[in-house]
This record gives C-alpha cells, sequence and structure tokens, in this order.
C-alpha cells in the first residue's frame, strides 16, 4: 500500500506535506517570480549598501544625513542583499532538488 507522500510526488523524506484533501494536485508555486526578484534585488540592495557604506566613511556626524544614519541605511541594505542571496540559493537547491523528482500528474492521485 502507497503511502500518502509517495503519492504527492515526494520522496518519502518528508520535504512535503501529504496532501490534506482539496488542494490542486499539480499546484505550484511561483519560484520562477520569486528568482527574477530576488536576482533583480540581491545587486540593487548590494549595490546600495556598497554605495551607502562609501558615502557613510566620508561623512561627519554634523552632515545631514549624518553618518550614523548613513551606516544604519547601510547595514539595513546589505541585510536585504544577504536575504536576497540566501533566496536565490534556497531556490536554485529547491529547482534541483525537484527536477529530479517525477512530477504527479491528476491521473496519477486519487
Amino acid at each position: 500500500m502507497k503511502r500518502a507522500d509517495h503519492v504527492n510526488g515526494t520522496s518519502g523524506s518528508g520535504h512535503r506535506r501529504a496532501r490534506s484533501g482539496t488542494e490542486p494536485v499539480v499546484a505550484r508555486s511561483a519560484l520562477g517570480l520569486r528568482m527574477a526578484l530576488s536576482g533583480f534585488f540581491f545587486p540593487l540592495f548590494a549595490a546600495a549598501s556598497a554605495g551607502f557604506g562609501v558615502w557613510a566613511s566620508g561623512s561627519t556626524p554634523e552632515d545631514h544625513p549624518s553618518d550614523d544614519s548613513l551606516w544604519w541605511v547601510c547595514g539595513i541594505c546589505g541585510v536585504l542583499a544577504l536575504v536576497a542571496a540566501v533566496d536565490l540559493v534556497v531556490l536554485a537547491r529547491r529547482r534541483k532538488r525537484e527536477k529530479a523528482l517525477p512530477r504527479p500528474y491528476a491521473s496519477d492521485v486519487r
């Protein structure tokens, strides 16, 4: 007898939850959109972080905006660049793993 996780296309490793009933069998998330957005925003935030870092290093506390506020913006942009980079890595690994698995079709699942 087949287990529920084999029916929905996983290999039994627990990466996906078993179907609970009414969701579509071949539903897919927008991984391409996520990859495009992360691919666009990673270099944007990395460049912004570098730019604000250079600006902050040449700024003094008396300047407007102050060097402290520029360092904060630099750090925030750096964190956002890191999040986008991690998302790109996660998406690449997920795509590689999903290409190795057979894709279930509606006629395969009851």
